[in-house]
């Protein structure tokens, strides 16, 4: 019996010794041994800066006698743990039994019943060791204070122009250890150091008298280099990088349109006649192709995934580098720490110094990881910032405050910034700045052979995911009547069951064989999504026709999925929306698919029809060149505006009442007098076109039916009440309010009103209430973006 209990506790301190769950909780004592001790020493072995901080007293309490002596006992502790635990860590990978045997000796002293009080023994320890610590550095403290003369200089100041300061300083009392970054500017726990770090690192107090303000002196702005157009896109190719498929598409999108690019910028240069552009430092930060966002793109770019994304920031980057401005990229939080000098820690305090780059492209996840780790700087400097953002960013959506309490709040937006710092796909949006991406131009020759080869009954379908393709067959049955059908649905190893068996699938194509196969294919056609991809466009400009579903009723985020929680409020009326406004027929076809009879007539149509390559100039090398240029020389979202009216400004406005808009000749659109005082503005004033929309008719359909453009940029300019006289309406009664349909006239009350927050400045929205003051624009032919004045 005896000999029994003997071999079952032997077994039993085997298990505990070899069973890995009893090792980690082993080692957890130690590491929150250890990280009790870190905290409660108040962040004293964190990162620091280089040099020495004149309030630290690091020095005086590392070198004291009674603390050496405390931190050694401590570090005597920790080295028998690790001990310890090594002797345990190599126990469970051997199978000797006489080194278990040898040990065993050692577990005796551990009886189960007593280990937790052993434990619990170890932690009063620490306590006691940390709190005796902390002692000794107040007394430290207090004596530097004392004898430094600092104890009434680092008294919370009074100063109405900083009232935040007295409870920032509390909250650091409190909270200074939450994140390293603050020992790494110095912060030590002391008032003194809070005040300094408070002043000189973030700007909550006022600056201390008795500090050296040169110390820091005011760094004078870089000098401004021209920008000069590059054509070698070698030192591009080198900073993409690799090690993803996503780049790696990219990579070859760029070499292949290199010479497009090279040639383009020739055309741009000698249309700008050699004018000066400044050089600006640019970083590019695509969020989304980060580890710590998910990367869900570059597993699927080689089975179908979308690449519409991709294709446009290979292009905007390939812009940047053509257009000679100093470009930095980063696809890895590690790189875009680097690049903005983030601080080690948390997030919690500002950049290392100054924002190194005027520009900086990202998109929504790269936004939220510069929330993240950019603490207030991000505030700082959001105005540099330029996000791509495919759909589009209503201000509506884009003000928190507003959003929050008006319904508008969705997973995006929210950033408060300024409307046209978004950056869209197309040109659907005009809050929104239009980026953009290039489809490949074709020589004379190559049109030439399309135009000899092209098969009148061979259609390719837009789907490259076999899902897509469910629910279609009714409508393929009918084309197929009259066109061999081509696919290229990916797949593995057998053929998907949802592409029909008269569908001649010939499986994920590269680009340039994709190509061949469009300059012979007669149609194209779209099964509805995706949304507004660069296919349709690519297809065209390969002289294929565009069949595409029209929406009824058009699709939003108050009837479909994808759209539900997008920061915007559009009705898409079919696949691709752009295809459909700004190219249309004969190169673009919308009709109802679920008309069997009009789809049949529809495709015979087709193949009696010819067309020619289409390319608009603004999805051309040249367009986006000319375009992003115009944006980067002329959009600047950082200076203050100057406040508008100009007080007094009124006295040099003609007319009775004075109004600073007179009739355009031959129209009833009003436009800015030639003779009123001038204000510095970009699009210039002379491109305003000032009208009203109909009850129920927001600014983007009122300018567009009169064949302009809304341009939220010259909002500023009719915020007045002389517009409102201007267009004939008759105020009782004049309000200012935060409303994103202002200005507006309520016929029902006879009220104006005015915009009280430019952020809401928006061309879209509209109410049956309410008569929108829209400020519109004329615009280039084939370039949208831009006025005939812009350039």
């Amino acid at each position: 019996m005896i000999a029994t209990s003997n071999e079952l506790f032997i077994m039993l301190r085997r298990c505990l010794l070899t069973f890995k769950p009893f090792r980690i909780f082993v080692l957890g004592i130690g590491f929150f041994s250890l990280c009790f001790l870190m905290t409660s020493l108040g962040g004293q072995f964190s990162a620091k800066r280089p040099g020495d901080s004149p309030f630290t007293v690091r020095a005086e309490v590392i070198g004291g006698p009674e603390s050496r002596g405390v931190l050694r006992k401590i570090s005597d502790m920790l080295e028998v743990i690790m001990k310890r635990m090594d002797a345990l860590s190599k126990l469970g990978n051997t199978t000797d039994t006489h080194r278990l045997d040898e040990l065993s000796s050692a577990l005796d002293r551990i009886q189960p019943v007593g280990l937790v009080e052993r434990i619990q023994a170890i932690a009063q320890n620490m306590s006691d060791m940390a709190v005796r610590v902390e002692q000794i550095l107040q007394r430290s403290m207090a004596k530097n204070r004392v004898r430094d003369g600092s104890l009434g200089q680092c008294e919370t100041p009074k100063d109405p122009r900083y009232p935040d300061c007295a409870s920032k300083m509390d909250w650091m009392r409190a909270r200074w250890t939450s994140d390293p970054c603050y020992a790494f500017y110095g912060v030590d726990g002391s008032d003194c150091s809070f005040l300094v770090y408070l002043s000189e690192v973030e700007w909550f107090c006022p600056p201390l008298a008795w500090r050296n303000q040169t110390a820091t002196p005011t760094l004078k702005p870089l000098p401004k280099r021209q920008a000069v157009f590059q054509s070698d896109v070698g030192t591009l190719l080198e900073q993409v990088g690799t090690g993803k498929e996503s780049l790696n598409f990219m990579k070859r999108r760029i070499r292949r349109l290199a010479a497009q690019w090279a040639s383009a910028a020739r055309r741009l240069d000698d249309k700008l006649r050699n004018r000066w552009r400044e050089q600006k430092r640019i970083l590019v930060h695509v969020g989304f192709l980060t580890e710590e966002s998910g990367d869900v793109f570059s597993p699927k770019v080689l089975k179908g995934g979308p690449l519409g994304e991709m294709v446009q920031w290979a292009d905007i980057l390939t812009a940047l580098h053509v257009l000679g401005h100093d470009l930095k990229v980063s696809v890895s939080l590690k790189e875009l720490h680097g690049f903005l000098g983030v601080p080690p820690g948390r997030g919690s305090c500002p950049l290392t110094g100054p924002l190194p780059f005027d520009l900086i492209y990202t998109d929504y996840h790269g936004l939220q990881q510069m929330k993240q780790h950019m603490g207030l700087s991000m505030r700082k400097h959001k105005c540099h910032i330029r996000v791509i953002d495919t759909f589009g960013t209503e201000p509506a959506y884009n003000h928190e405050e507003y959003a929050t309490l008006h319904g508008y709040r969705t997973n995006w937006g929210y950033w408060n910034l300024h409307g046209q710092q978004y950056m869209t796909m197309f040109p659907h949006t005009p809050d929104n700045s239009f980026m953009g991406f290039v489809a490949e131009e074709l020589n004379e020759t190559e049109r030439l052979n399309i135009q000899r080869n092209k098969v009148n009954n061979m259609a390719v379908v837009y789907g490259k995911e076999a899902s897509r393709w469910k629910g279609k067959e009714k409508f393929l049955s009918i084309l197929h009547r009259y066109m061999d059908i081509h696919g290229t649905v990916y797949f593995e190893t057998q053929r998907p069951p949802e592409v029909p068996a008269f569908v001649k699938n010939h499986g994920l194509l590269p680009q340039q064989e994709l190509q061949q196969l469009l300059r012979k294919a007669k149609l194209f056609i779209g099964f509805g999504f995706p949304y507004e991809g660069p296919a349709p466009l690519e297809a065209i400009a390969n002289g294929c026709i565009f069949l595409q579903p029209k929406f009824s009723p058009p699709h939003s985020s108050l009837n479909h999925e994808f759209f539900r929680g997008k920061p915007t409020s559009r009705k898409v009326s079919s696949q691709h929306p752009y295809a459909e406004q700004y190219i249309g027929r004969p190169h673009v076809v919308t009709i109802d698919f679920n008309n069997s009879e009009d789809f049949d007539s529809t495709i015979r149509e087709i193949m009696r029809s010819n067309v020619e390559p289409f390319l608009p100039y603004e999805y051309t090398c040249e367009g986006m060149l000319e375009r992003v240029n115009a944006y980067i020389q002329n959009q600047d979202f950082c200076s203050p505006e100057a406040s508008f009216p100009p007080v007094n400004s009124s006295s040099s406005w003609l007319g009775s009442p004075p109004t600073p808009f007179i009739l355009q000749h031959n129209s009833s659109i009003l436009t800015w007098a030639s003779n009123a005082s001038a204000h510095t503005s970009w699009p210039p004033l002379s491109a305003l076109r000032l009208l009203a929309s109909l009850e129920g008719q927001s600014c983007v359909k009122a300018c567009q039916s009169a064949g302009l453009i809304c341009e939220p940029a010259l909002y500023r300019f009719i915020n007045i009440k002389e517009a409102f006289s201007a267009l004939d309406f008759q105020c009782e009664g004049l309000e200012s309010e935060m409303n994103h349909l202002f200005p507006a006239f309520s016929a029902e009350h006879a009220e104006c009103g005015l915009q009280q927050d430019s952020l809401l400045f928006s061309c879209a929205g509209s109410s049956t209430k309410y008569q929108r003051l829209c400020p519109c624009r004329d615009y280039l032919s084939g370039q949208v973006a831009l006025c005939r004045d812009c350039l």
